[in-house]
């Protein structure tokens, strides 16, 4: 195992057994709810916003560690940013994992890296990408 590897693995742990933006706003301003049926993971998606701006978001769901790792790590890339900054976000780590390119992420948004990982286990990959996938439809749900 690579150097890389292990850290990627100990920031996954590290998201999993300290979850960040756990929990349900409510009220909120946009929710989402998104299914993996193949393995059983569950995530509840809820934002809510100032402007364009999300200036609050939430994970709740259950899952596996990666599934729940990566809607920590997804929630806290998002908090802060502008809708189309959120997009931006969403499509690199997409293509990251589905398309295998390089994400070119800021320094601040380096931890998302660490999913990268998942590509060497195929089956993991849809549950990586679940809260993204979840997010995608609710950012379909902001109006322009």
């Amino acid at each position: 195992m690579s150097l890389s590897d292990s850290l990627y693995k100990e920031v996954i742990l590290d998201h999993y057994q300290n979850p960040r933006f756990r929990g349900k706003l409510e009220p909120s301003d946009v929710y989402e709810h998104g299914v993996n049926p193949l393995c059983g993971d569950e995530l509840e998606l809820t934002l809510n916003l100032e402007g364009d701006r999300i200036s609050e978001v939430r994970v709740n769901g259950k899952g596996c560690s990666i599934s729940q790792a990566s809607g920590s790590m997804m929630a806290e890339s998002i908090k802060g940013k502008t809708v189309a900054e959120a997009k931006r976000i969403l499509s690199r780590f997409k293509e990251m994992v589905l398309e295998d390119k390089d994400p070119k992420f800021e320094e601040d948004l380096e931890e998302l890296e660490s999913m990268e990982s998942v590509k060497k286990i195929p089956a993991r990959i849809k549950c990586a990408v679940l809260p993204w996938n979840t997010l995608e439809r609710a950012l379909t749900r902001i109006p322009n």
